[in-house]
């Protein structure tokens, strides 16, 4: 029987995935030697905040394109929860990966390039692209402005408000990043399937 091969996803996709991924890892670590310079006191903090800079306003672009190629191309459909059937089929991807897995069940949801995520994926996902990710640029551009701005910065509290939040935000990216590669080598018959799709 012949086989095809299918590329789940696109070229710009798994570019897009990349340079989102190295970018996040380069901000948490500037992001740690920026927060605490006493213990990273061989780098340069200069040189570390204008990386951090430079990045994010990177991923900023990289985050405006992403969004306008997934609306052209339709594939922000992939992202976006359904509500027929979502808290059931939530349940079953939520029991087996607390269970099912250990037990060596067969994956609830079979992957298709139509149908890219299960239920938990999207919602995480877009809890992420609208809320976390936005949070995080909007909070990190209001620190970068707060000597620039500075009464639009004391309205917001300044940096007592801000820098918690900004902080608080990144944690939960490095979390859901350990959890992403964590549970990616969960989805296919060997652990780096999965990564092998995206490279």
């Amino acid at each position: 029987m012949k086989t095809k091969h299918i590329y789940m996803y696109e070229a710009y996709e798994r570019f897009w995935h990349w340079l989102q991924a190295l970018g996040i890892t380069i901000l948490l670590l500037t992001g740690m030697a920026i927060h605490r310079p006493d213990l990273f006191s061989a780098l340069s903090f200069r040189v570390m905040v204008t990386t951090h800079t430079v990045v994010a306003a990177l991923l900023v672009f990289n985050f405006l394109l992403s969004l306008f190629w997934h609306v052209v191309s339709g594939e922000i459909q992939q992202y976006v929860p359904h509500p027929y059937g979502f808290f059931d089929q939530a349940i079953a991807q939520a029991k087996y990966y607390i269970v099912g897995i250990f037990k060596h069940e067969k994956h609830p949801f079979e992957k298709t390039k139509e149908r890219k995520f299960n239920p938990l994926q999207k919602v995480t996902y877009f809890g992420l692209l609208t809320v976390l990710l936005p949070l995080q640029g909007v909070t990190g551009i209001l620190i970068w402005g707060t000597e620039r701005w500075p009464a639009f910065s004391e309205a917001l509290n300044g940096l007592t408000i801000l820098a918690p939040i900004h902080t608080l935000t990144a944690w939960l990216l490095g979390a859901f990043i350990i959890g992403h590669v964590y549970l990616t080598t969960t989805a296919g018959p060997t652990p780096l399937d999965p990564i092998a799709a995206m490279i």
